[in-house]
């Protein structure tokens, strides 16, 4: 029997002490869940907004501040505006404090995650601008960007995600930044007093004022002291290649310079991915150099000088059937038509708006031709080219003139070439045509025509 109330007894205080615990973990719980809101968070965002905005020199709103402590303690800000014209905005930050460090001088977060913010085009100026103190009070080891969206003027931006780690004194060890399409991919490290980045991407089309799609891309930048150097830039794109460098400066004013190569890509397929007519097919190849200067980024292409020289394999020039011009001294300008070639060459030339063809030549089976091209910003063509069917007996090369615009080109023999060609026939009869018409071409060389 005593065996038994011993047991009872031990039964009983067992059941007590797990009460206790029982009793004593739901008054932590409590407590947990009530201090956040014991803690007086009006007074705390003020006092963040008024160092935020000593620090950044802009005004800056916090919408509301709480803390949470489960499940892991952290600091949560919503609604945040930096600027007095909303140039940064940020739906929610969440700061996760390291417990440890919270009475020590310096503390710690562990990880600070910052979601949907939006930089306006101003807003680089505020970051550029950012006053800091020699004295760390605080430490942030990783930081978690989602959904970030850049605005800039005339550029279509991805959405973007970042993980970013820290060291002690507050600088870049390493950052990983993916678009959110997972189409683009960019890691960044400290290197010489400034970055070094890798960017890969698959199926991505840059935002540009031309979209052009890159089934795949790799290359290396590096930036320091606001300038930027692109390096072993390696791009497939429409069944051909890419190769690229170039350096962007603005430590003054915006200059762009680099040089450039294109393998074999299809130009019937880059018309239909940008939307365009298909005015020339064949494979682009060649090489050139291209600068430009302004004092703003958005004028950089406006003021673009290329130099392009290239040649095209085994296309058809649509539009034009020079075959059939050098064939017929026709007095009315001739639309419409193709050309088919083995080979067609020439130097682009790009100043701005303004581009000029030199040094074409168009070669195939039947056909031989040379000439220069003009065309105006508002497409109008104008220039010369000599075109000689390589079927005749006696290769003489009809000098044509271009005219029309590149939706409607137009080709006809130049005045001297009818007129050669009617004082031949009426003077040797139909053999002194040809004859005519070279004596024109000698002249049209002679004045400059």
């Amino acid at each position: 029997m005593i065996h038994d109330l011993l047991v009872n007894l031990r039964r009983r205080i067992f059941t007590m002490k797990m009460k206790l615990i029982g009793w004593i973990a739901l008054a932590l719980l409590t407590l947990l869940l009530l201090v956040p809101f014991l803690i007086p968070m009006q007074t705390y965002r003020h006092q963040i907004e008024q160092v935020a905005s000593a620090k950044l020199g802009v005004p800056v709103r916090i919408q509301s501040l709480h803390i949470a402590l489960l499940p892991s303690p952290r600091a949560n800000m919503d609604g945040i505006v930096v600027g007095g014209n909303t140039e940064i905005t940020v739906a929610n930050v969440a700061a996760v404090l390291d417990v440890a460090t919270l009475f020590d001088k310096v503390r710690v977060i562990s990880r600070l995650e910052i979601h949907q913010p939006v930089l306006k085009q101003a807003a680089l100026e505020i970051i550029q601008n950012i006053k800091l103190s020699d004295e760390t009070t605080v430490v942030v080891r990783h930081i978690e960007v989602t959904k970030a969206k850049l605005e800039r003027q005339n550029l279509n931006l991805p959405v973007l995600n970042a993980e970013i780690d820290m060291s002690d004194s507050g600088k870049l060890v390493q950052a990983s930044i993916k678009s959110a399409d997972g189409k683009l991919k960019v890691d960044a490290v400290p290197k010489d007093a400034g970055y070094a980045a890798h960017v890969s991407a698959r199926h991505w089309m840059p935002p540009i004022a031309m979209p052009v799609v890159f089934d795949t891309l790799e290359s290396d930048i590096s930036y320091k002291e606001q300038a930027l150097q692109v390096s072993n830039f390696n791009a497939e794109l429409y069944r051909g290649k890419l190769r690229l460098a170039a350096s962007l400066d603005w430590r003054k004013d915006w200059h762009l310079q680099g040089k450039f190569n294109t393998q074999a890509i299809e130009m019937a397929d880059a018309a239909k991915a940008l939307g365009k007519p298909v005015k020339l097919t064949g494979r682009l190849s060649g090489e050139g150099g291209f600068s430009s200067q302004s004092k703003d980024v958005e004028r950089l292409a406006d003021a673009l000088s290329l130099d392009y020289q290239f040649s095209v394999a085994k296309g058809v020039l649509h539009g034009l059937d020079l075959v059939k011009a050098a064939s017929l001294l026709i007095k009315q300008g001739q639309s419409g038509g193709e050309t088919q070639f083995d080979e067609l060459s020439g130097v682009l030339r790009m100043r701005g708006k303004q581009l000029e063809l030199h040094q074409v030549k168009v070669s195939s089976g039947l056909l031989e031709a040379t000439g220069e091209v003009k065309v105006t910003p508002d497409k109008k063509l104008s220039g010369k080219i000599e075109a000689a069917l390589k079927q005749s007996l006696s290769l003489v090369a009809v000098p044509l003139e271009l005219s029309g615009t590149i939706d409607n080109p137009s080709v006809k023999p130049t005045k001297a070439a009818l007129i050669g060609a009617i004082a031949g026939t009426a003077v040797l009869g139909p053999a002194g045509t040809a004859l005519g018409v070279k004596a024109a071409g000698a002249l049209d060389k002679l004045f400059g025509h």
